[in-house]
């Protein structure tokens, strides 16, 4: 068994309301995919390392298309 983040997957999705005008925000991706230019084709291993988060999370950035705001949200793996 593995751990794979569900978003990341396409298991499912998530509603987050923005904090300042309680808008559902976008979701934009993993925050390792804008590491760098090259940080969405690395391993998933190397990249974790250095989101901050534990390794049974994936943090993701959503985004507030009304007023631009943008949010860190850790998401729980699942057991696949």
């Amino acid at each position: 068994m593995e751990e794979v983040c569900p978003i990341c997957n396409g298991l499912s999705s998530y509603m987050v309301r923005c904090p300042h005008c309680q808008e559902a925000m976008m979701a934009r991706g993993p925050i390792q995919d804008y590491f760098d230019d090259y940080s969405p084709y690395l391993d998933q291993g190397i990249t974790q390392q250095v989101d901050g988060v534990p390794a049974h999370q994936c943090l993701h950035i959503f985004y507030c298309e009304k007023c631009g705001a943008d949010r860190r949200v850790p998401i729980n793996t699942i057991l696949m």
